[in-house]
């Protein structure tokens, strides 16, 4: 599933460090803090991994 914005492809590769252990639980907040809570390391490499070259900045945009 790519994602559908650069802020939910770098919510995600937030995420994604944090579920690695790479950086802290505690430092993430609001939708990162939610993908990390209930997506799995798999969904969250497939979200971060998406080329943001045509992607919005935001969904709405």
């Amino acid at each position: 599933m790519p994602a559908q914005s650069e802020a939910q492809q770098k919510a995600a590769g937030a995420a994604l460090s944090a579920k690695r252990g790479d950086t802290k639980v505690s430092d993430l907040q609001g939708a990162s803090k939610e993908m990390y809570e209930s997506m799995s390391e798999k969904e969250l490499e497939d979200l971060a991994s998406t080329r943001h070259d045509d992607l919005p900045e935001k969904k709405g945009d």
